[in-house]
């Protein structure tokens, strides 16, 4: 709807502890996701620690703090540092002694609001902690000589990722050129050749050079995996630099002891292999680059959202429109818009109409209308008309912000599917280690001669991946979690997504989901035996009753006394009878009004208008009944429009096989006649608000995996009782804190969406796993030299090295396939 507020997530409250984020560094594989996830799980006061490959981050939830974190992590051998903090961070570029230190200081920490402030002089910045705003904090330094400039620590975040990932790529790339470039001639030489043996002086002497440039690759192109096994070594683990670093250096060593001590080996054991570890690092390196690349474009869901954010804002002060950086915006500033500018922070329009286009927060293409009393938020962009709207939430207060931080956390949060995965990486270094020993042994014992063992060996140990299936879930929910956002679908958990794949009942609230939720008065029927009532004393009578109320409907009554000039008048002893109605006393006269229910408990006789009522249900309108002094007075009947799409929508869940439910407080003649509009499989009229929780309870007992779709406070409980709660974005912030789901727009084809996607990323997650488990359970028989005795195949360390390399840049690039979906036509 056109004056629909975007939905805001709701605020973690104060007295809960919000989860700890850390960057983490010297993390390469599934095996070292479960060793810090088991470091950190090991702290007294965590409930839960997720470790996500593909970022290199974790979240962990409980009562603990950020120092015991690292200090965890650290010392199972990884790196770690604080992702995001609480405080505000501040650049002041003008500082330059200890003097200017003291001063800042002093001015912050003697100003109220600010519970903490410490200056950190070499790196030009300052951390404040309190509950104060930005503006005030800028304005201080302002007025002692420092002017600052808040830090966007999310924005500085995804700049510093993007700039070490091209860093990093540009190293491996680099060192890939060195790699290939010395191994591929030797590989060609033993391939043209057949010269890669060590049998006379001249040979030894040109090995030794040239197993001298092998060793400077692989410590100049291949060092950072050596160092990393040596990390994980020192502190009792295993991961995948431990696997490349031994295949190669295994090899090295092996071709070295053939150049130095030629006589010792027999002569069929006197081949090398410097071309093999030369050729593996750089086929390695290329992988990891390639696999860097795509990753970046997994995140492009969040980089753009990032990118929505404005950096300026033309603000009044002082009967002047000034430009200031957003971060100086504060709460009540007047905010002017133009044609083509983006919306700087959330607010209400005070002068003017536009077209607002909101696609990059909702997914709807079509621009909203926006006029003096409707809502704008940040990262929209406005069309063609001028705005003027007074700031309401800035900052971190945002929909944008709190979108941004939503998607970031559900990124990096873990689906179940991926237990099994765990499960396999926690023992799966140590046991391809031993799956190379024993073929070796076996080779040795067996084989033809000491080289055929150690190229089996090697090819082991090379060919194995713990990263496919470390990275085979991550991948996939960032990429589905970016594209659920890129369609109005805010995914709380990544949970969510994996178990709204397998509903198979949705149970959908009437009232603000099928219809508009913004009903009006229809129409007014006096009572024939009142009298004295007319049509307008029946409102306002109604009306006032209304007024104290927070009921939809209650809404629209009052909306129409107003629009007519009706008198409202005072309420006393007003009592909200739950599924029932209203009663209070107006003038000294008992007032009730509701349905038939309420009637019949008061005893009120409403035989004289039931037919009318029943006519008016079946239109699909709801007939309230209205009794004063226990004498039946009138019919107020009000309608609430069946969304435009509902009916499509709906028929799209059906062609998903999902089965679905309406429930309605609502009499069940207007129930049935909405039922019938638009086409749901069963439907629940006169209900409680508990009941749709008891509803949903017996739907699980029954064995169906229920999803719960509303948008008020009264269907919070069965939200949070059901396998997947969905909020409708312009529901209450009691519904959306309660879901697991926000659709931002009002549309059921968002929760049709929302199904397909989730359904498209568990299918995505499972051919990654099931690529990984088939890749490793196929490679490590076949490198360990089973087929050889029957086909006189066995695998060489460098093809090893590219399957290994492949594998990885597979099932990212499958993931990012993700990025590509599309819902089925509506």
């Amino acid at each position: 709807m056109a004056n629909s507020p975007i939905p805001l997530p709701v605020q973690r409250s104060p007295t809960q502890r919000a989860p700890i984020q850390l960057s983490l560094t010297g993390l390469n594989c599934a095996s070292c996701v479960g060793k810090v996830e088991k470091a950190l799980s090991a702290i007294d006061g965590v409930t839960l620690a997720n470790v996500n490959l593909a970022d290199k981050s974790a979240t962990v939830e409980g009562q603990c703090d950020s120092e015991h974190l690292i200090k965890a992590v650290e010392a199972a051998g990884f790196g770690a540092s604080l992702l995001i903090t609480e405080e505000y961070l501040f650049s002041i570029p003008s500082m330059n002694c200890a003097s200017c230190v003291g001063k800042i200081e002093s001015a912050l920490n003697d100003t109220v609001g600010i519970q903490f402030a410490e200056v950190n002089l070499p790196g030009k910045t300052c951390t404040v902690d309190g509950s104060i705003e930005v503006a005030d904090i800028l304005n201080v330094l302002e007025k002692v000589g420092y002017p600052g400039e808040l830090i966007d620590q999310q924005k500085d975040l995804q700049e510093r990722q993007e700039r070490e990932d091209r860093t990093r790529y540009r190293y491996l790339i680099r060192h890939t050129v060195i790699a290939l470039g010395v191994g591929l001639p030797l590989m060609l030489w033993g391939l043209f050749t057949g010269e890669m043996s060590v049998n006379t002086p001249a040979q030894q002497m040109g090995w030794g050079a040239v197993g001298l440039v092998t060793l400077l690759i692989l410590v100049f192109s291949g060092g950072h995996y050596f160092t990393g096994m040596w990390r994980a070594m020192k502190h009792g683990n295993t991961n995948m630099d431990t696997l490349i670093a031994i295949g190669t250096g295994v090899a090295w060593l092996y071709s070295m002891l053939v150049v130095l001590f030629p006589d010792f080996l027999p002569a069929g054991s006197r081949h090398v292999y410097f071309e093999a570890s030369a050729m593996i690092i750089g086929l390695i390196n290329l992988g990891h680059a390639l696999e860097l690349r795509a990753k970046g474009k997994t995140g492009k869901a969040l980089k753009r959202l990032l990118g929505l954010q404005a950096k300026t804002a033309r603000v009044v002060r002082e009967s002047k429109e000034v430009d200031i950086p957003i971060e100086q915006v504060r709460r009540g500033d007047q905010v002017r818009i133009r044609p083509g500018e983006k919306v700087a922070v959330d607010g209400l329009v005070i002068e003017g109409s536009s077209l607002i286009d909101e696609s990059m927060l909702t997914g709807e293409p079509l621009a909203v209308a926006k006029k003096a009393g409707d809502t704008v938020s940040a990262g929209t962009i406005n069309k063609n008309g001028t705005l003027l709207f007074q700031a309401e939430k800035v900052g971190s207060e945002t929909t944008l912000a709190q979108i941004i931080a939503l998607v970031r956390k559900a990124q990096g949060s873990k689906l179940p599917i991926a237990r099994l995965a765990d499960r396999v990486s926690s023992i799966f270094v140590p046991t391809v280690i031993a799956v190379a020993l024993i073929a070796a042994i076996v080779w040795y014992l067996f084989g033809p001669d000491l080289a055929h063992s150690l190229v089996v060996a090697t090819t082991v140990l090379i060919i194995a991946c713990p990263c496919a299936l470390g990275l085979a879930t991550p991948m996939s929910v960032m990429a589905g979690v970016g594209r659920a956002a890129e369609l109005g679908i805010l995914i709380r958990q990544g949970e969510a997504l994996q178990k709204a794949s397998k509903l198979t009942t949705i149970v959908l609230d009437k009232t603000g989901t099928i219809t508009e939720g913004s009903p009006r008065v229809t129409e007014l029927q006096v009572a024939s035996e009142m009298e004295g009532m007319d049509q307008n004393r029946l409102l306002s009578l109604a009306a006032s009753i209304e007024s104290v109320s927070e009921h939809p409907l209650a809404e629209a009554i009052v909306e129409s006394a107003k629009q007519q000039n009706v008198e409202l008048h005072i309420v006393r002893e007003f009592e909200a009878i739950t599924g029932k109605g209203v009663s209070g006393l107006v003038n000294d006269h008992e007032v009730l009004l509701g349905n038939t229910r309420l009637m019949n408990h008061k005893s009120v006789d409403i035989s004289s208008l039931s037919d009318k009522a029943l006519a008016l249900a079946e239109q699909g309108q709801t007939p309230m009944f209205m009794a004063v002094d226990g004498k039946l007075a009138g019919i107020i009947s009000v309608s609430d429009p069946i969304r435009k799409d509902s009916a499509s929508a709906i028929q799209r869940l059906h062609r998903l096989g999902v089965n679905v439910v309406m429930l309605t407080g609502d009499n069940r003649h207007t129930a049935a006649a909405v039922a019938k509009t638009v086409g749901v499989d069963e439907f629940q009229a006169e209900v409680m608000p508990e009941d749709k929780e008891q509803f949903v309870r017996e739907l699980q007992e029954k064995g169906e995996l229920a999803g719960m779709t509303g948008d008020g406070i009264n269907d919070a409980p069965a939200l949070a009782r059901a396998d997947v709660g969905f909020a409708i974005g312009t529901g209450t912030d009691v519904a959306i804190e309660s879901a697991d789901i926000t659709l931002m727009r009002s549309s059921l084809h968002g929760l049709a969406d929302s199904i397909e996607l989730s359904r498209a990323t568990l299918k995505n997650i499972k051919q990654n796993l099931f690529g990984a488990f088939v890749y490793n359970s196929l490679g490590i028989p076949v490198a360990a030299g089973v087929l050889y005795p029957l086909t006189g195949i066995l695998l060489s360390p460098v093809i090893g090295g590219a399957a290994m390399a492949l594998s990885s840049v597979t099932v990212v690039t499958n993931a990012n396939r993700l990025r590509l979906f599309k819902p089925s036509k509506r």
